[in-house]
């Protein structure tokens, strides 16, 4: 495959923070910048989402119970799930 010289400006903790996940790795920047874009663009990307709508429908209920007025619009935001509850 052909390649192509992509040049992008990003704040440089951004570019530490690259060069750090690239180095922890074993790879360069370059092909650290490659799989995520790789990532973001394809198959594992559309994996992660199903999954995701998967989780919510099979909990749908339990979730619905647990965080229902709130997920709703109909609570009113001031406490936790939790919070209030004895």
């Amino acid at each position: 495959m052909a390649k192509t010289q992509l040049n992008v400006r990003v704040d440089e903790g951004t570019a530490r923070a690259a060069r750090e996940r690239a180095l922890s790795r074993g790879i360069s920047v370059n092909r650290y910048i490659e799989e995520l874009v790789r990532q973001d663009t394809g198959e594992v990307g559309h994996t992660f989402v199903q999954a995701a709508a998967d989780f919510m429908k099979q909990y749908e209920s339990v979730l619905a119970e647990e965080f229902g007025a709130e997920a709703e619009g109909r609570g009113s935001g001031a406490r936790g799930p939790r919070e209030g509850r004895r």
